[in-house]
């Protein structure tokens, strides 16, 4: 096994170049989608690494569940580990279930409440407008009762756009659903939780969907400016969507609005994944393809190493 059992744990941040310059040099649909793919992998990587360190690193510690031939001198010597490591590995693995559970239980509720704030619409489908003083604007993902998802507006949100802007806005949130950006953001933001190297990732994906949705919805009204009209007049008032759906993407949150509305009244960008625009990107994309390759290949060779020492030591 040797050192690179440890490699998953630190081979993120070959992908960091790529988060940055794919949100400028790629368009939204393929930074979105290589990104998280990206990142997923090495998190799983990075969870097997620390699975890994934990079985080998606590096969000498008194009271653990495995096999007594594992405490064998000679398997000892073949897996040459302290248990100082073993211990750590426990701690930062307990960490990452923890963390990744809180996320999972998080994104669970937030999508109950904002379902329980719509109930009294009963099953109406497609756009729910809701009463408000507060101008917001969300996708929430479909469930047992709305498979196709609805977008959820409020009357004070409707109230700032013109026509053209609503029908914007309203494809801007269709789009969410359609393209499911609510799965992209929940797999990277665990990713950023089972390893923090990664959460420029889960920044780089946020802002991708959001890019993405703008660039549907331009497509859809036939117009760019519109989009980024609607976006800038949306951004200017506070939002706070209700029933905790405040968890789920917004339409203009104040963050990356300025890079939205820059990007909009740019070219429409280029739909190619390769070739890349420019060396700077491709350089980029090897980094991030040669580290999730490494990692993946380190984790490979240190599990099935690992299957074959325990495997000749435990006694049939």
């Amino acid at each position: 096994m040797g050192v690179f059992v440890y490699l998953p744990l630190v081979l993120p941040l070959t992908a960091l170049p790529i988060a940055r310059l794919a949100e400028h040099h790629l368009h939204p649909r393929s930074a979105t989608r290589l990104l998280a793919a990206v990142g997923t992998t090495l998190a799983l990587c990075s969870t097997l690494c620390l699975a890994l360190l934990v079985v080998v690193g606590t096969a000498q510690l008194p009271g653990n569940p495995l096999p007594d031939g594992w405490s064998d001198p000679e398997v000892r010597a073949a897996m040459p580990y302290e248990e100082r490591t073993g211990v750590v590995a426990i701690g930062v693995l307990g960490a990452v279930v923890v963390a990744c559970g809180a996320t999972l239980l998080r994104h669970a509720r937030t999508r109950v409440r904002a379902a329980r704030a719509l109930s009294s619409l009963g099953r109406t489908s497609g756009v729910a407008v809701l009463p408000s003083s507060d101008p917001y604007a969300y996708a929430l993902p479909g469930g047992r009762r709305h498979r196709g998802g609805r977008v959820v507006v409020s009357t004070a949100m409707l109230e700032l756009l013109n026509d053209r802007e609503r029908r914007a806005l309203v494809a801007h949130e269709r789009a969410h659903l359609t393209a499911r950006h609510h799965r992209y953001l929940l797999a990277t933001q665990l990713a950023a939780r089972a390893n923090p190297f990664l959460l420029p990732l889960r920044t780089a994906v946020a802002f991708g969907t959001e890019r993405w949705a703008d660039e549907e919805a331009a497509r859809a009204v036939g117009s760019r400016r519109v989009v980024a009209s609607a976006v800038g007049r949306a951004a200017l008032f506070p939002h706070r969507a209700p029933g905790g759906a405040a968890g789920l993407p917004a339409f203009a949150a104040a963050g990356p609005v300025p890079r939205r509305v820059a990007a909009l009244l740019a070219p429409v960008p280029a739909g190619r994944l390769w070739p890349p625009a420019s060396a700077h990107v491709a350089l980029a994309a090897l980094m991030a393809t040669a580290g999730t390759a490494a990692s993946a290949l380190s984790s490979v060779n240190a599990t099935v190493t690992l299957v074959r020492i325990l495997h000749a030591a435990t006694p049939l």
